[in-house]
C-alpha cells in the first residue's frame, strides 16, 4: 500500500483524498461522524484528531478568508435564495455570516466528539461568549425541558423528548455544565437557572447543582422575579424551592465580599469615586428582586416565619433605599397568615425600618389593622418628624428669599415692626397645629387604654375574684335563693 511497491500507491491516494476532504467545512462534518462507527481504527489513524484540528481551526479562523457562503451542512439552494426574473431562476446575493454559523453543525455531532471540539476551541482561544453561546444551543437540542416556558411544566416532561433515557439525560447535562466557560456574564442566567431546574427535575448530582447555584449567585442581579420562581422538587411542603433562593443568595454575597476584599479601601483609582453609586447597584437590584420573591410567595401557607424571616434579612439594610418592597411582602405575609401570635407579629415587623417607607406606604401602614400599634404610631411619629423638617426646610428657603431680595429685612413687617404672616404660613402652621394635635390625642388615648387595663386588674386582684371562684359563684346563686323569704324577693 505504499510507494515502494507503487508510484501513487493506496496510501499516498488516502492522504492525498483525505486533505482535500479536511479543506472542507461539511466534509470534515461528515468524515468525523463517519468515524464514530470505527471509533477504535480512526483514533489508531489519528483521523479523529486530524478532523477535530481541521474544524476548530475554521471555527476560530475570520470566515471572510475562505469566502462567502460557507458550504455547510444546509448549503443545498433553498427556494427562498432564488429569485425569478422573466421566467429565468437567478440566484440572490447571499448575505453575511454572523459568529454564530457553526453552531448547528456541530450540534450533529456525539457528546464525547462535541466536547472534544469545544477544548480544542476554547485552546485556541475563541471567545467565551462564543462557545458559551455554542453549548448553549447544543444544550437546547438535546434536553427538551430547557425549551419549557412554564415553572410546572418543568416538572411533567412531555413525550416527545428525543432521548427517553433519564441517566442519559443527566449525563448529558452533567457535561454540558462542565462545557460552560466560568467566565461571569458570558451565560445569561436565565439560561442556567433553566438550567438548574433541569437537573432538578432529573436529579443530577448535588455537586452539579452546587455549581449551578454558585454560577446563579454569581450573577444574581441579572436574574428575573419569575425565573426564580423554582418549583419545589423535594419534600418541603412549600410550593417554591425557598431554600434553593437562600443558598442562592448566599454564593452572591460571598462574591461581593470576595470582590470587596480583591480592592482594598486604601487604593483609590480613577474614577473610583464617581463610580461608587454604580457599584451598589447590583446590591440594590438583588434586594428589590428579593422583596419581590418575598412578596410572591408569602401567600403560601406553609412558609414559616423563620424562613421568611432569614431570606429577609440576609440584604443588609444598607442595599434597601426604601422599605416599601419589604413592607408590601409583610403585609401579605400577615394576611396570609392570621393565626400568628402577637409576639410573632412584632418580631417580623422588625425587620423593616419605619423611618425607610414612602409617602404612601406610610399612609398605608397608618391605617393597616393587621400591623401591631407600635408599629402604626413609629409610623405615625416618623411621619409627623418628616413632616416637620419640610416645613422647617421651606421657612428657611422662603425666608433666605426674601433676605436676598431685600437686604433692608422691612418686608413682612408691619408699621409697629410685627411678622406679617401670609396665607401660605397660616394654612401651613393650622396643619402642624392639627397634627399636633392628633397626635397628643392618640397619647392620650393610650395612656388612658393602659391605665384602664392596670385598674381592672388591681380591682379584680383586690377583690379576690378568680375563675373558680366566679364558677362556685353561679353554683351557689340557687341554694341562696331558696334560703331568702319570698317578701323579701318580691321587694
Amino acid at each position: 500500500m505504499t510507494d515502494e511497491y507503487g508510484k501513487g500507491n493506496l496510501i499516498s491516494q488516502t492522504e492525498s483524498f483525505l486533505n482535500e476532504v479536511l479543506g472542507n467545512w461539511a466534509d470534515s462534518i461528515r468524515a468525523l461522524e463517519a468515524c464514530e462507527e470505527v471509533m477504535a481504527h480512526a483514533e489508531d489513524l489519528h483521523i479523529v484528531s486530524r478532523c477535530i484540528d481541521s474544524l476548530a481551526t475554521k471555527a476560530c479562523a475570520d470566515p471572510s478568508l475562505f469566502g462567502w457562503p460557507l458550504a455547510g451542512r444546509k448549503s443545498n439552494q433553498s427556494p427562498e435564495t432564488t429569485s425569478l426574473w422573466n421566467g429565468i431562476s437567478t440566484m440572490t446575493k447571499t448575505k453575511p455570516t454572523s459568529d454564530n454559523w457553526w453552531y448547528e453543525d456541530v450540534t450533529f455531532l456525539s457528546l464525547p466528539l462535541y466536547r472534544r471540539l469545544i477544548l480544542a476551541i476554547e485552546s485556541r482561544g475563541m471567545r467565551p461568549e462564543s462557545i458559551a453561546a455554542s453549548v448553549v444551543y447544543y444544550a437546547r437540542r438535546y434536553l427538551p425541558l430547557m425549551n419549557r416556558q412554564s415553572s410546572f411544566d418543568d416538572a411533567n416532561p412531555g413525550p416527545n423528548i428525543l432521548n427517553p433515557s433519564e441517566s442519559g439525560q443527566r449525563a448529558l447535562l452533567e457535561e454540558i455544565v462542565g462545557l460552560i466557560p466560568n467566565k461571569k456574564g458570558v451565560t445569561s442566567t436565565k439560561f442556567l437557572i433553566r438550567l438548574l431546574r433541569t437537573a432538578m427535575v432529573l436529579h443530577a448530582s448535588p455537586s452539579c447543582r452546587e455549581i449551578l447555584e454558585k454560577r446563579v449567585g454569581s450573577q444574581l442581579d441579572q436574574a428575573s422575579l419569575v425565573d426564580l420562581l423554582i418549583p419545589n422538587m423535594g419534600h418541603s411542603e412549600t410550593l417554591y424551592d425557598i431554600d434553593c433562593v437562600q443558598r442562592i443568595l448566599d454564593h452572591f454575597f460571598l462574591e461581593e465580599q470576595a470582590a470587596a476584599v480583591a480592592t482594598p479601601d486604601n487604593i483609590v483609582e480613577e474614577g473610583q469615586l464617581t463610580n461608587e453609586s454604580n457599584s451598589m447597584a447590583p446590591m440594590t437590584t438583588v434586594a428589590r428582586l428579593i422583596d419581590g420573591f418575598l412578596a410572591e410567595v408569602a401567600p403560601d401557607v406553609n412558609f414559616k416565619l423563620p424562613k421568611f424571616e432569614a431570606l429577609a434579612s440576609s440584604i443588609p439594610d444598607y442595599a434597601r433605599p426604601l422599605d416599601d418592597g419589604l413592607y408590601h411582602a409583610i403585609d401579605m405575609y400577615l394576611k396570609a397568615h392570621p393565626w400568628i401570635t402577637d409576639p410573632e407579629r412584632e418580631q417580623l415587623c422588625r425587620l423593616m425600618n419605619c423611618q425607610k417607607l414612602s409617602l404612601d406606604a406610610s399612609t398605608h401602614a397608618a391605617q393597616n389593622e393587621r400591623l401591631p400599634l407600635r408599629v402604626i404610631v413609629q409610623v405615625l411619629f416618623f411621619e409627623q418628624l418628616r413632616l416637620r423638617k419640610s416645613i422647617s426646610g421651606w421657612f428657611f428657603v422662603s425666608d433666605n428669599l426674601e433676605n436676598s431680595a431685600n437686604p433692608s429685612g422691612n418686608v413682612g413687617l408691619k408699621k409697629d415692626g410685627s411678622h406679617h404672616a401670609t396665607d401660605g404660613e397660616d394654612d401651613v402652621t393650622h396643619r402642624v397645629s392639627e397634627l399636633e394635635k392628633d397626635c397628643s390625642g392618640m397619647k392620650e388615648e393610650l395612656r388612658k387604654l393602659v391605665k384602664y387595663k392596670r385598674s381592672w386588674k388591681n380591682f379584680t386582684r383586690r377583690l379576690g375574684f378568680s375563675k373558680s371562684q366566679s364558677c362556685c359563684s353561679k353554683r351557689s346563686k340557687p341554694s341562696n335563693l331558696r334560703a331568702i323569704p319570698p317578701s323579701t324577693v318580691n321587694r
